[in-house]
């Protein structure tokens, strides 16, 4: 063979095994990520063509699939879409699945997950048309619409927990918003509805209790702060703290005053539990400098901050700030500075508490559903962390308590329920009205409920709100709904 076709047939080939290499990697190795690629309009119409699994509270469908005349076959329906649109989120043929469970457990509503294989099976030796999964959620309609009603036209959120399991039993976030155009099977209603919802200024999309840009907690952060005192062993409930008018802090001349401008005490003292009482930002400040940065974001870590949560959403990490002055250190201690939490880390924290200090891993998918509506799996609840000991727990509940009986939590309390929590007035930029906080638990001596609230800006009261008089009535009515 002369070297001219020896050369030619070399590149054949080459060619041929180009193609061939190329081939069984799209039909192979590479399947199945084009099938999952975004605008891949074939694997939208397959997902399209089966009916999707329906989500569900208490047995009764907040979203499910009816079927439809168009190519798409099937029409995602909500049921109370603004109610629950941070639940449920949306399921999108041009923007896909986002929002909430409908993106977050997206593979088991679909049917593709691969805890549906025996299912699928089972399906189709009884001759049963293949659906998604059906999803039976934890959280339970009366306290979402509690805190939904309760919260009202403010922008904020509230999120409720029971302490003893971590099963979320409401999730509010406001402004909310109505999902049903994200889901029209017209092209030009889903983009008109994208772009409205994507450019208002009030991000009605961000669920904030869980991401979002976080909130510094302010006050309610003195639960963590008093935490990592009583478990470092030289404090009690009765130890006393400096607490005069204004705290006088190193290395600035800028001191750390009490709102009113007022001691917390005789003296310019005052014990830990009425520091918790009153709120009395001196005596926290003193201590965040006493414990310093390292073990106060010790305890932190203990209570969940820093961890990377799915409940199934993903739940942004709250934190604590490292490497900290003196001066930072007593910002720190009460809930300013750079710490950022979110609504349900606020949560977890006071069901710490409730829970003998044990915090459960939170969680909104109670179990579930095949397509015969029998149960293919149960979420089982978890111990994610212990942050402190029993004794701890008990003396934090006994001055929580307090707070809602003299100091500043009154106006939280529950007609005959014992009550414990904590108030938090948070600043967040200068010439801003402050964030307002409640969280707690109840009942005090056998916790059923646990709950965050905020409301930015102070909500309707504006620059004269307080934690206790515009967040703690919101938690009282979550409660209400949450006990009966």
């Amino acid at each position: 063979m002369n070297q001219p076709i020896r050369r030619l047939s070399m590149l054949v080939t080459l060619m041929f095994a180009a193609i061939l290499a190329s081939s069984t990697w799209i039909q192979v190795l590479g399947a199945q990520d084009i099938n999952n690629a975004d605008g891949n309009r074939r694997t939208q119409l397959e997902n399209y063509a089966r009916e999707r699994g329906q989500i569900l509270l208490s047995g009764q469908p907040i979203a499910t699939s009816e079927p439809s005349s168009d190519d798409l076959q099937w029409q995602r329906v909500y049921t109370h879409p603004e109610l629950y649109s941070h639940v449920t989120g949306y399921y999108s043929f041009t923007y896909g699945p986002g929002g909430g469970v409908e993106g977050a457990a997206d593979g088991l509503l679909s049917g593709r997950d691969d805890k549906l294989f025996y299912d699928r099976i089972t399906g189709t030796i009884a001759g049963r048309t293949p659906k998604g999964a059906s999803l039976e959620l934890t959280v339970r309609p009366k306290v979402q619409q509690a805190a939904e009603q309760a919260l009202g036209d403010q922008r904020g959120a509230v999120v409720a927990l029971d302490p003893r399991t971590g099963a979320i039993l409401a999730m509010v976030s406001h402004p909310d918003y109505d999902p049903t155009g994200l889901v029209s099977h017209d092209p030009n209603v889903e983009k008109e509805t994208w772009e409205r919802l994507n450019s208002d200024p009030a991000r009605p999309l961000v669920n904030r209790a869980i991401g979002g840009n976080l909130y510094p907690p302010g006050s309610v952060f003195k639960i963590v702060t008093a935490a990592a005192a009583l478990e470092d062993g030289e404090w009690d409930p009765d130890s006393m703290l400096p607490g005069p008018a204004n705290l006088d802090l190193p290395q600035t001349d800028v001191g750390l005053p009490n709102h009113g401008g007022q001691p917390c005490g005789p003296n310019d003292e005052v014990s830990l539990e009425i520091a918790v009482q009153n709120s009395c930002n001196t005596a926290f400040g003193w201590l965040g400098m006493e414990l310093g940065g390292k073990k106060i974001r010790n305890q932190a870590s203990k209570f969940g901050f820093g961890d990377d949560l799915q409940v199934p959403m993903d739940v942004a990490p709250s934190s604590v700030p490292t490497k900290l002055s003196p001066p930072q250190e007593a910002q720190v201690g009460i809930g300013q500075y750079d710490v950022r939490v979110t609504p349900l880390q606020v949560a977890m924290v006071s069901a710490a508490v409730a829970n003998d200090g044990d915090v459960m891993r939170p969680y909104m998918i109670g179990s579930v559903l095949g397509s015969d509506l029998s149960t293919i799996e149960e979420t089982k609840p978890e111990k994610l962390s212990e942050a402190m000991d029993a004794e701890t727990s008990d003396q934090l509940t006994d001055m929580m308590e307090l707070v809602v009986t003299n100091g500043t939590g009154t106006p939280a309390a529950v007609p005959g329920v014992s009550v414990a929590g904590k108030t938090g007035t948070a600043e967040h930029a200068p010439d801003a009205a402050p964030h307002a906080w409640f969280t707690g638990f109840a009942p005090a001596d056998n916790p059923e409920v646990a709950v965050a609230v905020v409301v930015e800006d102070g909500g309707r009261a504006g620059s004269e709100a307080y934690g206790g008089s515009v967040a703690g009535p919101i938690s009282s009515a979550v409660m209400k709904a949450a006990l009966e």
